[in-house]
Formats: C-alpha cells, structure tokens, sequence
C-alpha cells in the first residue's frame, strides 16, 4: 500500500465540501468510501461531567480554517486519552468535536522513466477517493477535556501542547471553570 500524501496537500486549501453518498448508485457521486480511522469521540466519564463533578473544562480551538484528516484526529484522541488515563484514572471527559465528513480525492501520478505513457495528465483527472478530513472554521472547537481539580486541568494542558505538531493548524486552549 502506499504511503499517504503531505498534509499540506490539503489542509489549507479552501474546499466545497465533498460528502455526496446516495443509496442510489446513480445518485452517489462517491462510489467507495474510506472507512473512518477514529474509533471513539467521547472517552472518560461522561456520567460525571454531565452531573457537573467535572468542572475544569479545556477546550482547544482552531485558530485558522482547515482540513484536519481523521487520522490526525486519531492519533491526536489516542495521546490524550492515553495521557490522562494513566495521570488522573479514568476521573475526565474527553471528547473529539469535528467529525470527518469530508472526503478527500488523489488524481494519482506515476513517476520515472516511461511513466508518461502509463497516465493520462490532466484529462480525466477527477480522482478516487483516499481519505476523509474534517472541515473545522477560524475559532471552532477541536477537543474538550473536562477534569476534576485545577492540577489536573494544568497536567491536561502540557498533554494538548504536546500534540500541537500533528494538527495542520495553529491552536488556542481556553480555560473554563464551570459553575454548577
């Protein structure tokens, strides 16, 4: 299988959304569809957050408009999980808001000698579907995280700095206390 291609290929680029997907086959314009790589969007106790036991809430918010490939997401959702339910057992709420819609296309290229007469260029040139991206706007919420006291809201914040390099955008984490 071959590898995937940079992330700049796609994340910055203004985009139509391409979500198109009929039961009917005449009416799908997306034939095959990439299966989704996140597993989970709510980790943690929700019950105690929506008890309101969680009351230090972070929330990591995208500071330019982009496409955020759900295997970014993915690797990003299992740090974090990882991280706090190691440090805090289990006592947060962690959830992934965006969720990949998009589905991003590849007009395939060959390379090296003789590949000229193997492609056809330009024409022709609409491309298979390879992978899906969240479409997330300038001041829209990536992640939540909810813990219980002040010292683990400080530990979760060291955790999102640390996955600030595999987002393709650069990110805000705002601090809430919540009032029950």
């Amino acid at each position: 299988m071959a590898g995937l291609r940079k992330a700049s290929a796609y994340s910055k680029r203004s985009v139509t959304p391409f979500t198109r997907i009929s039961k009917k086959r005449q009416k799908s314009f997306i034939k095959t569809l990439p299966p989704s790589k996140i597993v989970k969007f709510e980790m943690g106790k929700g019950s105690d957050f929506h008890k309101g036991k969680l009351i230090h809430f972070l929330t990591v918010v995208s500071l330019e408009k982009v496409q955020i490939r759900h295997n970014a997401l993915e690797a990003c959702r299992q740090y974090i999980n990882k991280k706090l339910d190691k440090e805090l057992g289990g006592q947060y709420f962690f959830k992934i808001v965006p969720f990949p819609h998009h589905v991003q296309r590849e007009n395939k290229m060959l390379t090296g000698a003789g590949a000229d007469r193997m492609q056809t260029g330009m024409q022709l040139s609409y491309g298979k579907s390879v992978n899906k991206a969240a479409i997330v706007g300038k001041e829209k919420r990536i992640f939540e995280i909810a813990v219980t006291n002040i010292k683990a809201a400080a530990f979760a914040r060291n955790v999102i700095k640390q996955i600030k390099p595999k987002l393709p955008c650069k990110i805000r984490i705002d601090y809430e206390k919540l009032e029950n």
